[in-house]
């Protein structure tokens, strides 16, 4: 299998499929169809029933082969990749039997090393598949994808593995936020989903973040400064202002675990106007809301400063912890953890530091835990995945299926 799913995996990673965030299109770029026509071709390929609409969500059924009725398991990965890297002409490379040392990446200077990133060091003798320095991989998440496509047809080819109807889809747009926004759950007619869209080894996650953007603007009084003296308000200097009453170790860099945080990711400006752009992230939903309303009162206490609204707050929900609709169906937990235990994986239970698809279809009435597919180090030249790793995930799968199929 491990030879199938380097060449796959290597198939789709060579394919652009960068999303967006500034497009007004679903999917956000038109090259994502180029990755979703193919797979649309090798689905049809192996007799399955599919289905892509016009915004680029393609659907497929693998049908039951047991004659007990079984909960439908939907399986979810996404097809684009991080608009945060070049994505273009990505020429993946092939470490065999990875001996724990530094890898240099291709011709550039950089080096994926176990200094930086220790997480190497649990993939010593795997086949690893890494960039050449010029470009991120892509297994975010095109790894899943591949799980996914080698786990049905494993699931062809052993008919005497039973399960029940799996529905499968692959989704543009998840990179920036977008993926469920357009996906049709009841056409998805799944009764849970599990997204491949995990990191390392025996990840199974089922809580992510509550996440909201913030847009604050800044007005100043833009005036010759000869003259400045008690008239000039300088939004720079106001826009430093504000974010100095952050808390400064309330950030990524910061913080870990069920920790949230304020990130400022974006800011410009001059003397007559400034924006700061914030993500805000807490797993507990009343630490979210207060999180957010301290922005509000650093505007409204600098506002009354100055006896002028100069400061606007701009804040909107993204997601929230999917965890508080799982939670009610711990089958969709435990039966992974047994799976993933009976491959010989410890099961790493912990909560998102992020938010993945599931987390917008958990609130849409479709209950979506996220699986590992043995990539890291996204969105960059430094990402890699375990071929091994992603051969644990394939059976992980198959694994899931044929449980839910025992215990019914």
């Amino acid at each position: 299998m491990k030879q199938r799913l380097i060449d796959r995996l290597e198939r789709y990673v060579m394919i652009d499929t960068q999303a967006d965030p500034n497009s007004a299109i679903t999917p956000s770029t038109e090259k994502q169809w180029d990755l979703i026509k193919l797979l649309e071709k090798e689905i049809k390929a192996l007799n399955l029933e599919v289905t892509v609409d016009d915004k680029g969500y393609l659907m497929a059924t693998l049908p039951s082969n047991t004659d007990k009725k079984v909960p439908t398991v939907g399986l979810l990965a996404h097809i684009d990749t991080s608009p945060d890297y070049n994505a273009t002409n990505v020429n993946p490379v092939i470490v065999e039997n990875y001996n724990g040392e530094d890898i240099q990446l291709g011709q550039t200077e950089k080096v994926l090393s176990p200094n930086t990133f220790p997480q190497l060091k649990d993939v010593i003798g795997h086949t690893l598949m890494t960039t050449d320095g010029t470009s991120l991989l892509g297994a975010d998440d095109k790894a899943g994808v591949v799980e996914i496509m080698e786990a049905i047809i494993y699931l062809i080819d052993h008919p005497e593995i039973k399960h029940g109807d799996i529905r499968f889809s692959f989704t543009p747009d998840e990179e920036i936020g977008k993926g469920p926004h357009n996906f049709d759950v009841e056409r998805f007619n799944a009764d849970f989903a599990y997204t491949m869209d995990g990191s390392l080894e025996g990840e199974l996650q089922y809580e992510s973040f509550n996440a909201a953007m913030a847009v604050v603007e800044v007005n100043g009084v833009n005036v010759h400064p000869g003259s400045a003296k008690d008239v000039m308000v300088n939004a720079n200097t106001l826009a430093m202002t504000f974010n100095e009453q952050l808390p400064a170790d309330e950030v990524p860099e910061h913080t870990e675990g069920y920790e949230g945080f304020y990130h400022l990711m974006q800011m410009e400006g001059n003397v007559e106007k400034a924006t700061l752009q914030y993500i805000i992230r807490d797993h507990d939903k009343a630490q979210f809301e207060r999180r957010k309303n301290h922005l509000l009162d650093i505007a409204k206490n600098l506002n009354h400063h100055y006896d002028e609204e100069l400061i606007k707050v701009q804040i909107d929900d993204q997601y929230y912890n999917m965890g508080e609709k799982i939670k009610s169906h711990p089958e969709l937990i435990d039966i992974p953890e047994k799976v993933i235990k009976s491959l010989g994986i410890t099961p790493v239970i912990e909560p998102i530091r992020g938010g993945t698809d599931g987390s917008q279809l958990s609130y849409m009435g479709l209950p979506t835990p996220n699986l590992f597919t043995g990539g890291a180090n996204f969105h960059g030249p430094f990402e890699y995945a375990s071929i091994d790793v992603m051969e644990k995930a394939v059976h992980t799968i198959v694994g899931i299926v044929s449980e839910f199929e025992k215990q019914s």
